[in-house]
């Protein structure tokens, strides 16, 4: 009875609010998801399925959740009629790109807000951009304010690289100048010394302002690890330290490594398809028969073609990736089994990585390591939204989240594979269903097609 009486009181809250106040477009926008079946990702639910539920969202917010018969729905509100799908929080890109925002060596003016959308096509809706370019700052205002389609994004500055930063006293400086001009956090690249890393970290700590990325080679994964890298990136930094590129790692080396991470509460974004790729783990034939690789521009696709084809590159090499790729996985399950945060990230847009469609290559890389779907689900909502919880809140499923949110056609608990063909996506509010989505995408596959 209470339960019902809290519902009803935030329902009729809202509709008070939205009749008798001069609401702006945003407020007035009110969508309720009708008869789905919920996995909040609430801790509290301990992965169990909220079913025959009733979700109503209100601009950007959700604002109510319970049974069909305690949740009262707004006049005038866009109904979407779940039919015993399945809702749960949109995922995250915890190291993606942004292209800049004007075109470059011929690449299609579009191509950004390709880019964008498609993030969302594939259940994106969140990301972590891990190299800004100038401009970019206004791009993430022009998303949160609706005068641009996309994911929420949250931007890393230009590299911090040995081209970049000189000296102790530049490094510092080169961070009061991202924190000041208002980055999320400082990109780390290879080529920085022990000493310049060091002084990145403690202007960093003096600013509040995090930094990620690549471990440079003077630096090595264990300093890094200590002076507060807030995610290690790609893993290479870990093969390094126990030479684990052409050689198997012994368990208990792995195990170290990992018990250090999370000691020092460090998390880790493992990329591990685009790695497969890099260090020559992939199937060629197979990397050219993706068929995400429409919506990309040709002169991408060709860049990406040629990279397999290069008599110098790791396909053609006699390399020892197998033992190398192995050992990656081996890795993230001993990070995994230790307790180490794992974030969801695919490095997308790179070598036959495609903006948001990339999480069906990442992913199932995560289950073979060892992780549960639960997990990885895990790992791209309520691991991203304690990472961001000074910046907003969202990850799950929950009144006063933001409305980033995936609908899809089965379990994914059981079916994990769902989440790559979504029956529609609503970031920040924006519901964009099946049918949209797919207009969308062959709008693109057209464009580029025909360029």
């Amino acid at each position: 009875m209470m339960t019902r009486l809290c519902l009803s009181l935030v329902s009729w809250w809202l509709v008070f609010a939205l009749c008798s106040t001069p609401a702006s477009a945003d407020e007035s926008r009110v969508t309720v998801f009708e008869n789905v079946h919920v996995l909040t990702m609430q801790p509290e639910h301990e992965g169990r399925m909220q079913r025959n539920q009733t979700v109503v969202v209100a601009g950007d917010r959700i604002v109510a959740m319970g049974s069909q018969d305690q949740v009262d729905i707004p006049a005038g509100a866009t109904r979407i009629a779940g039919n015993g799908r399945y809702l749960l929080p949109g995922l995250a890109e915890m190291h993606g790109h942004v292209p800049p925002t004007q075109s470059f060596s011929g690449i299609p003016e579009r191509y950004l807000d390709d880019v964008l959308f498609l993030y969302l096509a594939g259940g994106v809706t969140t990301v972590r951009g891990m190299l800004g370019h100038p401009h970019q700052l206004q791009l993430k205002d022009d998303i949160a304010n609706g005068s641009r389609i996309g994911p929420t994004l949250y931007l890393a500055g230009p590299s911090f690289n040995s081209n970049t930063v000189r000296d102790r006293a530049q490094a510092r400086q080169r961070v009061r100048e991202h924190a000041e001009a208002g980055w999320d956090l400082l990109k780390i690249h290879p080529g920085l010394s022990l000493d310049q890393y060091r002084a990145i970290a403690a202007e960093a700590q003096e600013q509040g302002i995090d930094f990620a990325g690549h471990v440079p080679t003077d630096v090595g994964i264990r300093h890094a690890i200590i002076l507060g890298s807030r995610t290690i990136d790609h893993l290479d930094g870990y093969l390094a330290e126990v030479d684990g590129f052409s050689k198997r790692v012994a368990d208990e080396q792995l195990q170290e490594l990992a018990e250090l991470t999370v000691a020092h509460g460090v998390g880790v974004v493992p990329t591990q398809a685009l790695w497969a790729t890099l260090i020559g783990a992939g199937n060629p034939e197979r990397l050219l028969a993706y068929p995400e690789l429409q919506y990309v521009p040709q002169q991408v696709r060709a860049g990406w073609r040629n990279f397999l084809s290069d008599p110098q590159s790791v396909y053609y090499t006699g390399n020892t990736a197998a033992i190398h790729q192995e050992n990656r996985q081996r890795l993230l399950g001993a990070l995994y089994h230790a307790g180490a945060e794992i974030l969801l990230g695919t490095d997308a847009p790179q070598l036959f990585s495609v903006p948001g469609l990339s999480m069906r290559r990442e992913i199932p890389l995560m289950i073979d390591a060892g992780m549960t779907p639960y997990d990885v689900i895990y790992s791209g909502t309520v691991a991203v939204g304690n990472y961001f919880a000074e910046h907003d809140t969202f990850g799950q499923v929950r009144v006063g989240h933001r409305a980033d949110l995936m609908l899809v056609d089965a379990d994914p608990i059981a079916n994990i594979e769902t989440l790559f063909e979504p029956a529609g996506v609503m970031a920040q509010g924006h519901w964009h269903s099946r049918e949209a989505i797919a207009a969308k995408l062959a709008e693109i596959a057209a464009a580029y097609e025909d360029e």
